[in-house]
């Protein structure tokens, strides 16, 4: 975000990202001015003091970048339901978001496992902090896992199928969705009645918590694992990430633009 009413409930409670006034996002949003925001392909950026971040010392900037939008989208669910020393997290899908987040609930002191498709994200998973990897193609991840955990995230747009992700949730355990998928979400009434267990959603966070989750971040020696490349290999960089080629981020060095 650059920019919000600053006015309403959301706002004033460092809500920003609920701005009931339409927040200004950093990419592909109109401004105040009328103009497009161009996000990390802007040469130059005017923005509000209030929604500037300060970037710890300690955390390189091109680390930083997707911190300002993977990790504050991580962060502040991890935060709102309380992971933490004696919660189980699962966390699905583990990509551009999945491992910050991995490293985050570790850091919070929560038993952390990641359901993937990909058996070869195995050992980055438990590197970065998992204590365990399950694969999601394999039913038996769910036989084992019923029940199991406090919070489940999906970074992943699952739309299908959905009820046996629920069923890894142990009473008043909450499903947080992240994705967009296409299709609405099908879920059976049944699973949520089961345990008394929720499914929710969010955006991204406030900017006090944007500050909050950098600060974390440095304080754990947590940051984005990131390829760096230059303006003329965009192009590239977008085929490689639809074949699921990249671990984890692209950024771009805008000084080649």
């Amino acid at each position: 975000m650059v920019d919000a009413c600053g006015k309403c409930e959301n706002c004033l409670a460092g809500l920003e990202q609920y701005c009931s006034g339409g927040r200004t996002l950093t990419y592909n949003s109109i401004g105040r001015d009328g103009k497009r925001t161009d996000g990390g392909y802007s040469q130059h950026i005017v923005v509000d003091e209030r929604f500037v971040v300060r970037i710890p010392e300690s955390v390189a900037l091109a680390n930083a970048a997707p911190l300002l939008c993977a990790g504050i989208t991580m962060y502040s669910p991890l935060r709102h339901w309380k992971a933490g020393p004696g919660s189980k997290v699962a966390i699905i899908g583990f990509g551009g978001l999945g491992h910050v987040g991995v490293q985050m609930a570790k850091a919070m002191g929560a038993q952390t496992t990641v359901l993937d498709l990909s058996p070869e994200k195995r050992d980055d998973a438990l590197r970065l902090g998992a204590e365990d990897f399950r694969l999601s193609t394999e039913p038996e991840t769910f036989t084992s896992l019923d029940s199991a955990f406090d919070l489940v995230i999906s970074t992943v747009p699952i739309y299908v199928g959905l009820d046996r992700y629920l069923g890894l949730l142990a009473r008043d355990g909450v499903y947080v969705n992240l994705a967009v998928p296409a299709q609405p979400l099908s879920i059976s009434a049944t699973t949520l009645l089961t345990n008394r267990r929720s499914i929710a959603g969010t955006r991204s966070g406030g900017i006090a918590e944007t500050q909050e989750m950098l600060d974390f971040c440095a304080e754990h020696g947590i940051s984005a694992e990131v390829e760096v490349i230059h303006a003329d290999g965009i192009d590239d960089a977008y085929r490689r990430l639809l074949a699921g080629n990249v671990r984890f981020r692209f950024v771009i060095d805008n000084t080649t633009l």
